[in-house]
């Protein structure tokens, strides 16, 4: 399984600009983590915690799904660092197979 970084409602912006802060964003997201090979883990974590209630889940995946949510608050940092914020765009991220 891999996953898709694509930026999203940023108005009008070349077709480069938007893959470079697709790529900065991919690159702070797998460094926060450690590595491109625990995002889909930690990723699948923050789902399970967001999707179930605090009873229902391991310390071990709350502390997953914690690192997700600092890790994707740098990697969205580090993607509009050169672009500059819009208050309607965002970063989506995609599992796909």
């Amino acid at each position: 399984m891999t996953y898709r970084i694509t930026l999203q409602d940023f108005p009008e912006i070349p077709d480069d600009t938007r893959a470079k802060a697709e790529e900065q964003y991919r690159r702070a997201l797998e460094k926060a983590l450690g590595g491109p090979d625990e995002v889909i883990p930690v990723y699948r974590a923050w789902l399970n915690v967001s999707e179930s209630g605090n009873d229902q889940v391991s310390q071990e995946e709350v502390a997953q799904a914690t690192r997700w949510q600092k890790a994707s608050d740098l990697a969205r940092q580090a993607g509009f660092r050169s672009l500059g914020e819009s208050a309607e765009a965002y970063f989506e991220f995609k599992l796909s197979r």
